[in-house]
């Protein structure tokens, strides 16, 4: 079963720092570009930041660069968001997908064999103040 499971989501204070993980299963993640999203409550879903496939360059959101990094494991199958200096705007559900990158700004178009599935739970990330 082709899928991706984000995890490493938890409630942290202002300034903190939290890693995301993006697992996958059933395909090989070095393969596509992978993109972060996140929802607040009451608000759209957004790009956060994108790796693209192959030579590995990297986008971000102008709300979080300096302060977020997107990264590939070196297993092979787990992207990561490594998020340092986090504020309470930054609260939201996180996802990520395949996608196609672009930008700036960042720009991120669904892609792959997931293009069309539903968005599954994502990881929650509090900030308080």
């Amino acid at each position: 079963q082709v899928q991706l499971v984000e995890s490493g989501g938890d409630l942290v204070q202002r300034g903190g720092s939290l890693r995301l993980f993006c697992l996958a299963s059933g395909f090989i993640l070095d393969d596509y570009s992978i993109g972060w999203f996140r929802q607040a409550p009451g608000k759209e879903r957004e790009g956060v930041s994108c790796i693209r496939s192959g030579d590995g360059r990297t986008y971000y959101a102008d709300s979080v660069k300096g302060r977020f990094t997107i990264s590939r494991g070196k297993a092979k199958n787990t992207v990561y968001l490594q998020m340092n200096s986090l504020i309470p705007e930054d609260t939201a559900v996180y996802y990520c997908r395949t996608g196609d990158c672009a930008g700036p700004p960042l720009t991120i178009v669904l892609s792959g064999t997931m293009k069309n599935d539903s968005w599954g739970p994502g990881t929650q990330v509090t900030v308080s103040s």
